[in-house]
């Protein structure tokens, strides 16, 4: 990223004892001069929507409200290593609490690229108010501020002494001319970014300390659920609530379009008055439609290759992949609090300026009255992409006249909530004297055609995209060509983890696996030998050397591997298996190599990684969603058979290539490779090839 000019940086005094210091959120933003602050008793709520802002204050804390949302990824503590390196600041002395929806700039948290486009921002902000301080310091001590050095929230001088920044901010918040640069460090004299950190929220997260929507006690809200229809779209007939209303501590039953809602004293009493409702469904719109009659769709839907190039010898393969929830530890949660001119409401989301927009137009306000407080989440993997619960609880809030508290229960979220499409894979490698020419790659997914105000009362829904054509490119495979197709069905899909990736990659991985195989060669030196780039050749080779690739194993094990590359970054992963029992196939290892250029935190790197195997031993081998006659047959962690404990790898290790420069994305960098990486062990340890994921579905 192209350093930021010094003149896109804002200085404002908001109050005696505040330096606080503005930098907008990329080089393309407009300049910055004519922002206009706005004061605050304690922190700036937003000096302008496009900008990133520093508060340093007396009492020597340094705030940087974050316009991304934390669900575990470790954004928060990246920002904060980013600061605290610039600064010479304590990551103890580093608060980063979350925004508030925006009015405008780009407040989306997706496409792994939080900390990408943090980086540059975050370190000159950081650096600017830095040099601000020293100059200040060197005023009050009438010394060169050359001479003058940082450390832990500290300006040092030569003689030992020391003052705290949060003392000079008075005095640099007026300085307009620093007296020392206020660039950047370079890499080699990073102290912070790039080594392995401990996450800022650590602590509170397993002393649950940390506050999630659901332990708020925002606006008295009470406890709210919804009984849902049996199956997808279906709508309430007739409802009877007399029984529920006459419980216990039942404050009111309201309907919605997507259900009935209980409110009530609390989560035990709406429970029990929403079992207690008597209500008729009308069925769905896919009230007729089963599994076998979706696959079959798709795979009619999937385009033609086209010709093969004369002379070559062709080997074709299809592939299945099914729905997969997303199933976020934390369920769905929101408060609202709609009043006839305003309204309020909490939650995470990871695009809260188009929840606002939503919000606002289903309960016929103006944008401008609805006010959204971003929380920080329990998990996400895209779910958070979306905001069902959010709308819900605004219109339950409004029909109540209430504010509310509204749960989805696990049951809700995995039956009624949003899912990875299904998707079928047509690829055809063409090969000639030993090489391949061309590689053709055709898909078709499930395409979102949810009739958001008929089936959600308002509930926009973002159409799930077409999958690209094969991206291939990753491979001196000749002529590459590629086409997608879909079949629209009334489902609520989103984006999950690596969105078309995790199959497009997923499935081309395997045929790599495949063509190796059919030319004689081993699927490793295959792969170095027609990977284009360099950086996956040396993850490639960085998980070979580690994982001892082709070592011998005892019968019905094997070893996999995959590569993947996107975001800016690449990876490799390389998989342990064991199949002697083919129906219980356990990952024994993990090794997996990544280079995504500057590595913040190492150590949040690997826990990503980490994640992203264990999703990939989930879609792979366990974990997928049934529909039948068209309800979804999951409803739990218990039939929703996402990878557990015990099937977690025994041994697992990760390698951060250090080849610097910017950072790119990892958070849905790993999914593909890792799938990938199993489904090639499991063919290998059993000698066969399996072509539908999960294998148990």
């Amino acid at each position: 990223m192209p350093e930021l000019s010094r003149r896109r940086f804002v200085v404002y005094t908001l109050a005696a004892s505040t330096l606080t210091v503005a930098a907008p959120l990329g080089c393309d933003a407009p300049a910055a001069e004519g922002a206009t602050a706005r004061r605050s008793d304690v922190v700036v709520t937003g000096t302008d929507d496009e900008m990133l802002v520093l508060e340093i204050t007396r009492d020597n804390k340094v705030v940087v409200r974050l316009p991304r949302v934390e669900v575990g990824q470790g954004v928060t503590t990246a920002v904060a290593m980013m600061i605290a390196e610039e600064l010479d600041a304590r990551l103890t002395d580093i608060d980063i609490p979350l925004a508030e929806a925006r009015t405008r700039g780009n407040q989306f948290t997706g496409g792994s690229n939080s900390v990408s486009s943090l980086y540059g921002p975050a370190r000159n902000l950081a650096a600017t108010a830095r040099a601000r301080l020293v100059t200040a310091a060197a005023q009050r001590w009438r010394l060169p501020a050359r001479v003058l050095r940082t450390r832990d929230t500290m300006v040092v001088a030569p003689d030992g002494r020391t003052a705290t920044f949060g003392s000079f901010t008075e005095t640099a918040a007026r300085v307009r001319r620093p007296r020392v640069s206020s660039k950047p460090k370079p890499a080699s004299r990073h102290q912070v970014i790039g080594h392995p950190t401990t996450r800022i929220d650590a602590r509170d997260i397993v002393t649950g300390r940390v506050r999630y929507t659901g332990d708020l006690s925002a606006a008295a809200a009470k406890p709210t659920v919804v009984a849902r229809p049996p199956t997808l779209g279906g709508k309430v007939a007739s409802v009877d609530d007399r029984a529920a209303r006459a419980l216990p501590g039942v404050l009111e039953v309201v309907r919605i379009p997507g259900g009935v809602a209980v409110v009530a004293e609390s989560f035990h009493y709406a429970f029990e008055a929403r079992d207690a409702l008597k209500i008729t469904w009308s069925p769905g719109p896919l009230a007729e439609l089963s599994d076998a009659a979706i696959r079959s769709r798709l795979r009619a839907a999937v385009p033609p290759l086209g010709r093969p190039p004369r002379g070559s010898a062709q080997l074709e393969e299809r592939f299945e992949f099914a729905f997969v929830g997303h199933a976020p530890m934390e369920v769905l949660t929101a408060v609202a609090d709609v009043r006839a001119r305003r309204a309020e409401i909490w939650f995470s989301s990871q695009s809260p300026m188009g929840a606002r927009e939503d919000i606002a137009s289903a309960v016929g306000l103006p944008s401008s009255a609805v006010r959204v407080h971003v929380v920080r989440g329990g998990g996400s993997f895209g779910r958070r992409l979306n905001h069902d619960a959010a709308m819900e609880a605004a219109l339950i809030s409004k029909k109540a006249r209430l504010p509310v508290k509204l749960m989805w229960s696990r049951a809700d979220d995995i039956k009624h909530g949003r899912m990875r499409p299904a998707f079928q894979h047509r690829i055809r490698v063409s090969h000639a004297q030993g090489r391949v020419v061309a590689f053709a790659h055709a898909t078709a997914s499930v395409s979102e055609a949810w009739e958001g105000a008929a089936a959600q009362g308002g509930i926009a829904a973002s159409a799930a995209s077409s999958p690209l054509p094969s991206d291939s490119g990753l491979y001196n495979f000749g002529k590459l060509s590629g086409d997608s197709g879909s079949v629209e069905l009334a489902m609520p899909l989103g984006a999950w983890r690596s969105v078309d990736s995790g199959t497009v990659r997923t499935a081309e991985e395997i045929v790599v696996d495949e063509i190796a195989r059919t030319l004689g060669k081993d699927p490793v030196a295959f792969r170095r030998t027609t990977l284009r780039g360099k950086s996956v050749r040396a993850v490639l080779d960085k998980v070979a050397t580690a994982g001892h690739w082709g070592r011998t194993m005892p019968a019905g094990q094997a070893q996999g591997v995959a590569v993947h590359e996107e975001y800016g970054s690449c990876v490799a992963c390389l998989v342990e298996i064991d199949a002697a029992d083919p129906k219980n196939p356990r990952v024994t290892k993990v090794v997996m190599a990544a280079d995504v250029g500057t590595a913040v935190n190492p150590r949040g790197l690997e826990a990503q990684l980490m994640g992203t195997a264990v999703d990939g031993i989930s879609t792979i081998l366990r974990a997928g969603l049934h529909i039948d006659r068209g309800a979804v047959c999951e409803g739990s962690y218990a039939d929703f058979r996402w990878a557990r404990q015990r099937h977690a790898p025994l041994h697992f290790e990760a390698h951060i290539l250090p080849t610097g420069g910017e950072p790119g994305g990892a958070g849905e960098l790993g999914v593909p490779a890792a799938a990938g990486a199993v489904a090639n062990a499991y063919a290998r340890a059993t000698g066969t090839k399996p072509r539908r994921f999960p294998l148990n579905f």
